[in-house]
């Protein structure tokens, strides 16, 4: 992003709200990095939900973090509670309070985050261009509609307003890491018996679900990839404790030893796990834009969703795109009803792209 003109003031107190889920959240910080980068003076807040939240401590761009946990307000809806809709939102209300903010970006682009922009108080809210109905009443303004795909220069586009433009825009995303986590790290992957840094036994790590069904591969299909490659790579599953039942069907395919850590660690603490490893296989989620962040080189498959739009802009990622007809259809369920585009990526695709990502 170029700037056009010093429009911010040194000083001038900006909310940014981006509340969820991990791999957004995670894009979202491309959006401060460059503002941080070319409005230095500015100060910085972000509005943000747990577990998401983890990600963003210790980053240097953002001078306040405010955590409001969500997900109390969406068990109040799901309850059809009334009272807990209440007291969850005044919960962020109290929050905001305190602040006062000049400028509001709204990075999320629902009902609920244009609810919160407006509660922020900020007389001048930005919002961007995104399908979800009643985010535009909350604004003061919008972001032009642009014609780019990728969501990170969709959120980039809420800055446009504010007197920057693409021109001196850096890529990547930011999740530092202290050298305790580091240290941890390490003693972590020693006390489990696996090597780090040895490229002559690399260290494979297998994401094997995503929060979207359609946009998961057979369990199967990862153990039989898997099974085709040489002993002398070490292969770690990770996710959530959730993912076990899924998990265990790969690793019985795989039909050698290997390592799961899913539900064993926090996010936070799977990023400097991440920064030990050598390669990550995974589908489109969250711990792929992580492995991004800590500079983690990833192979990651595609079908209802598409890298042009949410893969990784940095080097060092690798995709597989599904060869069926009705790929990247951004549905959250197969109109087939069959998850084709997942299941038409075959495992001995995968199996050789690993191959030569380990070489």
């Amino acid at each position: 992003m170029k700037k056009k003109h010093p429009v911010l003031a040194a000083g001038t107190r900006i909310l940014i709200v981006r509340l969820s889920a991990i791999g957004d959240v995670m894009h979202a910080t491309a959006v401060v990095h460059n503002l941080k980068r070319l409005q230095p003076g500015c100060h910085i807040t972000w509005l943000v939900s747990p577990p998401a939240a983890s990600l963003l401590a210790g980053n240097p761009d953002i001078d306040a973090l405010l955590v409001w946990d969500r997900r109390a307000l969406d068990r109040a809806f799901a309850a059809k509670d009334l009272r807990g809709i209440v007291r969850s939102l005044a919960a962020a209300r109290k929050l905001l309070r305190p602040h006062a903010f000049d400028i509001a970006l709204d990075i999320q682009g629902l009902f609920l985050s244009g609810l919160l922009t407006r509660m922020s108080g900020a007389p001048r809210r930005i919002g961007i261009h995104e399908r979800h109905e009643g985010n535009f009443l909350f604004m003061t303004e919008l972001a032009p509609d642009l014609k780019a795909k990728h969501k990170i220069h969709r959120y980039l586009s809420a800055l446009q307003p504010l007197g920057f433009d693409f021109s001196a825009f850096q890529p990547g995303l930011v999740l530092p890491l202290a050298a305790a986590q580091r240290t941890w790290a390490k003693d972590f992957w020693q006390a489990q018996g696996v090597e780090t840094g040895n490229p002559r036994r690399p260290l494979l790590l297998v994401n094997t679900r995503t929060t979207w069904p359609d946009k998961n591969w057979p369990a199967e299909n990862f153990g039989h990839c898997l099974r085709a490659l040489g002993p002398h790579i070490q292969i770690v599953f990770t996710g959530a404790a959730a993912d076990a039942p899924c998990i265990a069907k790969a690793q019985q395919r795989l039909g050698r030893p290997s390592l799961s850590i899913a539900g064993k660690t926090t996010l936070s603490e799977l990023a400097a796990l991440f920064a030990e490893a050598d390669l990550l296989l995974t589908g489109d989620t969250g711990p792929l834009y992580i492995a991004e962040a800590v500079g983690l080189p990833t192979l990651s498959l595609w079908g209802p969703t598409h890298p042009d739009i949410y893969g990784p802009l940095t080097s060092g990622h690798h995709f597989v795109l599904s060869p069926h007809s009705c790929t990247a259809c951004c549905k959250t369920k197969c109109r087939h009803h069959t998850n084709a585009c997942m299941n038409a990526i075959t495992p001995e695709s995968v199996t050789e792209k690993i191959k030569r990502l380990l070489q």
